[in-house]
């Protein structure tokens, strides 16, 4: 005999579990005894049971489905009324009453249950209707397995497609035009169903697909597109197609330099280069994911170097300096960071500003070929830091430093001179003629802002899990996981930051050391002149350390430690100087035909480029002398050479020019010719 259907599970109960079945002999708490049909017993979690794949219960009906009652609001009320009547017609043949009968009412003697069978109520509602028994027997069976919803016209329930009786292969063809669209210009729907319409016609041939009216192509395409940006922003566009398809978990760190994220972009300010011209500077970022700290951040003037990684590891790695000019606000003493801890580790900490040294323990970078380089790599192995490279073109593997760099532009470089804008849409008249910072003096202003700006200013990420509605800053949230974690930095030396300069092999001679045609000599270097180094591998030659970006000074490992030698013309040009600077002014050495080999006379010309660097360029004059030139070669008359043949050679002497000779001034003379 079959069982009705119940949602209770009873001792002798027959249940289907790991391919067999069993018997429930007893329950027992959360634990069930099964005896299966060989005899053999065991004791089985209810949580496990009920939970396995072919679990189910023999001998009795399946479980009543709910109704889905978001569907059934969008039902036409028609569609509902008609089940809703359905259903008093059901529930009278099962009960021998509708739902809406008065208490005390007695069924109809046709629907009676106590005189007539259930086929025979089939029957009479199948007469009383008008319709076949199977029609009345299908509505209950319908109505016992989904309710309200089983008796609904299915025609009502059938959701329709977006793209309405559009031929298949026409959508096709306008989801490849439109896939199409991501890496070009925007263009118009007019354009795109002109190409989906050749498509068509290219596969299938001219007339075999039907296509629908002007008006219902656009809908189409307005259907197929939507969220894709196909006709409005190109970068949008772009940056939507990369989107990751999967879910998209936020990256999380529970402490300080668990994550540390790296990337490099162009900042949207115009900076002075030391040759007057005014270009964009590259700026690159090392962001904590823990407390949204800015690590540190480096502006150079040109693309960024693979050295400029292993630069950036070390300013994260020391701490940071208080410079003159800045309040004593930002100093560490006066902020909730534990100063006297970290000073009884490194007494450099008694004059750092306010900004936290994290070691990072897994460090998230691009394909960039600045990291994925030999220098930056070795810094990283150097320091035990793992690096983690993201997937290409999938930004959201590393969103925090992206997110940052926009942050950066929102709350610094629009109140910097001569700010560009994301675009060029939003780009200002003339913004170049606005430059007036340099990269070494935008950098100290971008230091500044973040001890001042960033460092104490609340993010919104930055929640306290027993203060949930309160913005924590990075320090205040560096404070606190210092004080949960125990969190200890243990800085770098200063030996341990000229490791991470680029090396250059060199020997010491009697006029010291010579590198890229500059001579570095001091008093330190006398016994080591004209000395093995003992590293038989290079020949006997010494390893010189140098920082690309400030080549005034070279420091040399010897068996004793480290000696500076500065470089021998530094009083003539008195000022620090990048690699690119060296290499420029020896362009220009050359162009005034000087030797560009020669030290001194490229140090003149290095001189009297920073000078004016210093200065900015005269920018009218420029101007001035332009468009000089452009309205001379523009209004030139032209040649009145009557019948001639241009492309012959003229050897004729040319008649030489009258020359004006400039006389003498003579003050006296000028004088006695006015008096």
């Amino acid at each position: 005999m079959v069982r009705g259907s119940s949602s209770v599970l009873r001792p002798g109960d027959w249940v289907t579990y790991d391919d067999g079945d069993h018997q429930v002999v007893a329950l027992s708490g959360t634990s069930v005894r099964l005896r299966s049909q060989e005899g053999a017993e065991m004791v089985v979690l209810a949580s496990h049971l009920m939970a396995a794949p072919d679990f189910s219960v023999t001998g009795t009906q399946p479980l009543p489905e709910l109704e889905p009652f978001g569907l059934l609001s969008t039902v036409p009320e028609a569609a509902l009324a008609a089940a809703r009547e359905w259903e008093r017609h059901v529930l009278e043949v099962e009960t021998g009453l509708p739902p809406d009968a008065e208490p005390g009412t007695a069924p109809r003697p046709e629907y009676d249950p106590a005189a007539r069978s259930l086929a025979e109520r089939d029957a009479s509602k199948a007469a009383e209707l008008g319709v076949g028994v199977r029609t009345v027997q299908g509505r209950r069976y319908a109505y016992a397995r989904q309710g309200l919803w089983g008796l609904l016209d299915q025609r009502a329930t059938r959701a329709s497609e977006a793209t309405g009786r559009a031929d298949a292969r026409l959508i096709t063809a306008v989801e490849e035009a439109i896939a199409a669209e991501t890496n070009s210009s925007t263009g118009t729907r007019s354009r795109l169903i002109r190409r989906a319409i050749k498509a068509v016609e290219a596969a299938h041939g001219p007339g075999v697909v039907p296509l629908p009216g002007r008006s219902t192509l656009y809908k189409l395409i307005d259907a197929l597109s939507t969220g894709r940006h196909t006709f409005g922003s190109a970068v949008t566009r772009r940056q939507t197609a990369n989107r990751p398809q999967g879910p998209f978990t936020p990256t999380f760190a529970a402490r300080p330099g668990e994550q540390v994220q790296i990337d490099s972009t162009p900042l949207d300010v115009m900076v002075v280069l030391d040759s007057g011209q005014t270009v964009r500077a590259d700026l690159t970022i090392a962001v904590d994911v823990a407390t949204r700290t800015i690590c540190a951040a480096v502006l150079r003037p040109v693309g960024t170097k693979a050295v400029d990684a292993s630069l950036l590891l070390a300013r994260m790695l020391v701490p940071e300096p208080m410079r003159p000019g800045w309040s004593a606000a930002l100093r560490m003493a006066a902020s909730r960071m534990p100063h006297m801890r970290l000073l009884n580790v490194d007494t450099r900490m008694e004059q750092a500003a306010a900004k936290p040294v994290i070691v990072p323990d897994t460090i998230v970078i691009d394909g960039g070929k600045v990291f994925l380089s030999d220098t930056f790599t070795r810094a990283c192995n150097r320091l035990g830091i793992s690096v983690q490279r993201s997937r290409p073109r999938t930004p959201t593997d590393k969103a925090i430093v992206e997110a940052t760099f926009s942050a950066i532009n929102t709350l610094f470089c629009q109140h910097v001179a001569a700010y560009t804008g994301p675009n060029v849409s939003r780009r200002g008249e003339r913004v170049e003629e606005h430059a007036v910072w340099t990269v070494c003096e935008l950098q100290d202003l971008l230091d500044e802002w973040l001890l001042a700006g960033w460092q104490t200013r609340p993010h919104d990420s930055l929640r306290d899990p027993y203060r949930p509605k309160k913005a924590l800053s990075p320090n205040d949230k560096y404070t606190s996981l210092v004080a949960a974690c125990g969190y200890l930095p243990l800085v770098l030396r200063g030996e341990d930051y000229l490791e991470l300069l680029p090396v250059a092999w060199r020997a010491v001679n009697d006029y010291g050391i010579r590198i890229g045609y500059r001579t570095y000599d001091s008093a330190d270097l006398g016994p080591w002149r004209r000395q093995h180094s003992g590293n038989t591998a290079k020949r006997g030659l010494w390893e010189v350390h140098y920082d690309p970006y400030d080549l005034s000074q070279v420091f040399v490992r010897t068996r004793h430690g480290w000696i500076i030698a500065p470089w021998v013309h530094l009083p003539l040009v008195n000022a620090p100087f990048a690699d690119f600077t060296w290499q420029h002014a020896r362009r220009l050495a050359a162009e005034a035909g000087l030797d560009d080999t020669h030290e001194a006379a490229v140090a003149r010309v290095l001189d009297e480029l920073l000078t004016r660097a210093e200065h900015g360029p005269d920018k009218h004059t420029a101007r001035v002398a332009g468009r000089t030139r452009a309205g001379a070669a523009a209004h030139r008359p032209p040649a009145q050479e009557a019948e001639a043949d241009p492309s012959a050679p003229d050897d004729s002497p040319q008649p030489a020019a009258p020359v004006v000779p400039f006389g003498v001034f003579d003050a006296h003379a000028e004088a006695e010719r006015w008096l």
